[in-house]
């Protein structure tokens, strides 16, 4: 070919890829977009089922970045015992992981121990209570979960607490009622010692009674009752003064008073988690046999299905369908006469109705018999009365007069756990502040700004403005998760003990994540509804719309992202794209 023809060609033949001397940035594409989207940061389904409202998708993300620091300080914004709830919390969260809809549930429950160890062992100080001082002063009664996170709210938000603990030691059902293998006394201790830290007094060996309430209403401007419930409910049977309380016989445990040396059957009635902590507390100190009497079946105990599951593991044998029908003295042991039950039909609570079936009677010789059917108020003035002036909210409630009282924990929750007691703790937080900062009225609709999703916990980050408060109520669902983002990969699981090692020994039964184990299961969570810097949103868009930028700059608080609506042509593709469903696509009604 000849100099002129390659020429030629050349001039014919336009370029592989166009080129332009001039900017494009004229062209403002935006113009065209008649939808916008944007950040919009939603809810996930376990923070709405988490009974203390704890932000669980933000927790794990700042987990799997490594930031252990920040992930305890998120929890301890919203529940103060994180080491505690870490080991004996029923994580209702877990059932409702959206991951468990991809491969398996996200072990939250142990990713909050692991992070809740970590604060203890770098000794990390609790959030800092206001600056600005409230002039009141709020009495608290019993030291349990529910009055040791009301005081924790309480002194955080400025007010000056004192909690009065009948006991010689604080801690309530935590300490006296949650064994050692369930519950390690340092872990408590290191948690409470925190609480105290922000200036909360705690004032042991004092009890609160209906006699002290008018001294209270001088010295104080408030009184939050969350002493639980300490009377056993009777069995109603003849001879059952035989049957030891299974509450006393846990508490007496803890003080190091019990032993069953020597008691080759023991037996226990009822089929909540007390029943199930006294039963695998009998064969850790000795007992050879160890039954659970229930009336009704194995799927309809109360108690959590772990700890059931755990226990029968050990040895406990589970006997259904048996109501006691009277107890006898024989020698030196005792006669547990049973009557058959049968299931018929489903009873108001969900679980079956239980009536008595045809068939004869039949004897248990045991040489222990312990009941733990559950426990009612130990006086008439501790149940929050029905008539006068007596607001209900979720799980606390308010008696207003000259001197209000507000009553929760067990006394009002009807889920008796320790997350929810500490849930009806923060919850009397605000009703406290609310009353005394912007009256009665105002109560209903500031606690309706602060509730986590549409379920029945309440938010402190929300109550003090922070940057939850902007997040959208709506709850994630799994069809939203754009799974496409996501590789399947095996739930980290806490180790457990075999059987053989648990006998004889009070030592901790589950064991705590390996630092590597804890961020690999926290790397899982599908952060549901948040954004986590995936950017995802920036790599997809086709207009190069989607910028890094300063937070404070942002449409939505706190994120690193904004978008520049100039060039955005409303696509939707970044929201498509977002993995989490962390973004929106509305209808534009900006003039533009």
């Amino acid at each position: 070919m000849t100099e002129s023809e390659k020429n030629l060609k050349s001039e014919r033949i336009p370029p592989v890829i166009s080129q332009s001397k001039i900017s494009t940035e004229a062209n403002q594409t935006g113009t065209w977009r008649f939808l916008r989207p944007g950040y919009d940061e939603k809810t996930a389904p376990c923070s709405a089922a988490c009974p203390a409202g704890e932000d669980i998708g933000r927790i794990e993300m700042l987990a799997a970045k490594g930031d252990l620091d920040g992930a305890w300080e998120t929890i301890l914004g919203e529940n103060p015992f994180p080491a505690v709830c870490g080991r004996v919390c029923f994580h209702p969260c877990e059932g409702v992981c959206n991951r468990g809809e991809f491969d398996s549930a996200i072990a939250i429950h142990g990713l909050e121990r692991f992070i809740g160890d970590a604060g203890i062992r770098k000794k990390l100080s609790a959030p800092v209570p206001r600056h600005t001082k409230v002039s009141k002063r709020i009495a608290v009664a019993g030291a349990g979960p529910a009055g040791l996170s009301a005081a924790y709210f309480l002194a955080r938000i400025g007010y000056g607490c004192d909690i009065f603990e009948a006991a010689p030691e604080p801690g309530g059902l935590l300490r006296w009622g949650i064994p050692q293998y369930r519950l390690p006394a340092a872990v408590l201790a290191a948690e409470i010692d925190r609480i105290e830290s922000i200036g909360v007094k705690i004032h042991c060996n004092s009890p609160i009674h209906e006699g002290r309430l008018e001294g209270l209403q001088r010295d104080y401007d408030g009184l939050f009752v969350g002493c639980g419930e300490g009377r056993p409910i009777p069995l109603k049977i003849p001879g059952e003064e035989l049957a030891l309380d299974g509450l006393d016989f846990l508490r007496q445990m803890r003080q190091g008073k019990e032993t069953c040396n020597g008691v080759r059957t023991a037996a226990v009635i009822g089929g909540g988690n007390t029943a199930i902590d006294v039963s695998r507390s009998l064969l850790r100190m000795g007992a050879k046999k160890v039954l659970l009497i229930y009336r009704r079946r194995r799927e309809d105990m109360p108690a959590f299905a772990q700890e059931v599951e755990l226990a029968i593991q050990e040895g406990v044998e589970l006997v259904e369908l048996r109501a006691p029908v009277r107890i006898e003295r024989k020698d030196r042991d005792c006669r547990l006469i049973l009557g058959p039950m049968r299931a018929e039909g489903t009873a108001q609570d969900g679980r079956a109705r239980i009536l008595p079936a045809d068939g004869e009677e039949e004897s248990l010789d045991v040489q222990s018999l312990y009941r733990a059917i559950g426990a009612e108020p130990a006086a008439d003035w501790l149940r929050p009365s029905q008539k006068g002036d007596v607001e209900r909210f979720s799980r606390s409630r308010i008696y207003y007069d000259q001197f209000p009282i507000i009553f929760g924990g067990d006394l009002t929750n009807p889920t008796k756990s320790v997350a929810d007691a500490i849930g009806s703790g923060k919850e009397a937080a605000m009703l406290f502040d609310t009353l005394f900062a912007e009256g009665r009225e105002a109560i209903h609709d500031r606690l309706q700004q602060c509730r986590v999703g549409q379920g029945k916990s309440l938010s402190m980050e929300m109550y003090l403005s922070g940057r939850r408060k902007t997040r959208n109520k709506e709850e994630v669902p799994f069809e939203r998760i754009n799974t496409e983002h996501f590789t399947k990969a095996p739930r980290q699981n806490t180790p457990l003990p075999g059987p053989a090692h648990v006998i004889g020994s009070f030592a901790e039964t589950e064991k705590s994540f390996s630092e590597g184990a804890a961020q690999k299961e926290a790397e899982r969570c599908f952060n549901c509804g948040i954004c986590n810097d995936c950017d995802n949103c920036r790599l997809f868009c086709p207009e190069v719309s989607v910028n890094l930028s300063d937070p404070r700059t942002c449409e939505a608080a706190g994120l690193n992202r904004q978008i520049d609506y100039q060039y955005c042509k409303g696509c939707g593709i970044c929201v498509v794209e977002c993995p989490r469903d962390a973004m929106s696509l509305t209808e534009e009604t900006t003039p533009l």
